[in-house]
């Protein structure tokens, strides 16, 4: 790509998106992956490949060489799947631009910002110019269900670089994500007493009833004010309405703006007992996101975009504490530098209104493509 215009971006965004990658289906999402690996191994990256395990598609690498490969590099994480199933293209989400918008699943969430990503490195190739740090693109094939299959190769990854940039998509119109809370998940059930609801009822012991008091207890611990939300998302228990119902399971899933609160969670779970002494009460903890909050490494990263980008249409609007979660949570917890929120602006992400603004794209690539020839310079930050 020997220029940056919105018509070659939004041509090479149109191609990440066409190839649909739900989570759930590896053969697709490793389809993806294939059509990221052609990109990079085109600029002489080095491309590995870690094979998908636990039912998920591979760990995607390539390395790219840049003017002081003797110095840790900078690692850029993103993820190439999506939650729309095969068939969203062809029927509720087709590829379109409409006035100024370009629409596709997962064109936000995050196909656009990684397709941008990699714009910037092939630009700089093609123009004979090189990243000043080495540069690894990391696609993640499973981060739509927490990454439970890549979390210890994004942490084993991130440790080996000086930074993280990661291209998930802007907040609130183009700023930065700078912290993101965690996100904890717990899995719970009630074990009862089945008995014939209307013959032999006094014998049962309800798991549904005891579930419905221990949400009451868990969903108590919302605190607003300082952003803690406890949310019981799923409820499922019972065989037939008339039996007692013997088995009760739920997922507590909550949203922790810091350690604090994912301990207080934590141990307020651990103290909960069934108020019916004759049903137990099970709590597994599930899939979680550490938090991360801003350092002073992470401030000079986005000081820097932010004046990298301050003279182009679309400057970076501030900062941002995201309440959702990226592979960011799992790379800022660890204290490498992470700046989030590098990609796309747009909007409707896990919807059939996903779109991106097509005027960003060439600001943010070339915002990509700055921060790939600065960082690691003296005066700049990791110089």
């Amino acid at each position: 790509m020997r220029e940056l215009t919105a018509e070659a971006l939004l041509r090479a965004v149109e191609g990440w998106v066409r190839l649909e990658s739900p989570t759930q289906d590896a053969a697709a999402v490793n389809r993806m992956a294939d059509h990221v690996a052609a990109k990079l191994r085109a600029i002489g990256a080095r491309i590995e490949r870690t094979p998908g395990r636990d039912g998920f598609a591979d760990i995607l690498l390539g390395r790219v060489e840049g003017e002081r490969n003797d110095k840790p590099g900078l690692l850029v994480c993103g993820h190439v799947d999506t939650v729309h199933p095969v068939g969203t293209l062809a029927g509720a989400l087709p590829f379109r631009v409409e006035g100024g918008r370009a629409y596709g699943p997962g064109i936000y969430d995050m196909k656009g910002g990684n397709a941008m990503a990699v714009a910037a490195l092939e630009y700089l190739y093609a123009t004979g110019r090189r990243p000043h740090l080495p540069v690894t693109v990391m696609m993640i094939p499973d981060e739509e269900m927490g990454s439970p299959s890549s979390r210890p190769a994004i942490e084993a990854e991130a440790r080996r670089h000086a930074a993280v940039l990661v291209p998930e998509p802007s907040g609130e119109g183009g700023r930065l994500t700078v912290g993101r809370h965690g996100i904890a998940r717990h899995h719970l059930r009630t074990i009862g007493r089945p008995a014939h609801a209307g013959a032999t009822h006094a014998e049962g012991r309800s798991a549904i009833r005891e579930m419905a008091r221990q949400i009451l207890a868990i969903e108590a611990l919302t605190d607003h004010a300082r952003q803690f939300y406890v949310n019981i998302g799923t409820v499922s228990g019972g065989t037939h309405e008339n039996i007692v119902p013997a088995e009760c399971r739920a997922i507590c899933y909550a949203l922790v703006p810091t350690a604090a609160e994912a301990a207080e969670l934590a141990a307020a779970l651990a103290a909960l007992r069934p108020q019916d002494p004759d049903v137990r009460l099970e709590i597994t903890p599930g899939l979680s996101r550490p938090p991360f909050g801003k350092t002073r490494a992470i401030q000079a990263l986005y000081d820097h975009a932010r004046a990298l980008a301050a003279d182009g249409p679309y400057p970076v609007l501030g900062e941002r504490i995201a309440g959702g979660g990226s592979d960011g949570n799992f790379t800022g917890a660890l204290g490498v530098p992470t700046l989030d929120g590098l990609g796309v602006i747009g909007g409707g992400p896990h919807s059939h209104e996903e779109h991106i603004e097509i005027g960003c794209l060439v600001p943010r690539t070339r915002l990509f493509v700055r921060l790939f020839e600065t960082l690691g310079r003296p005066g700049a930050p990791l110089g």
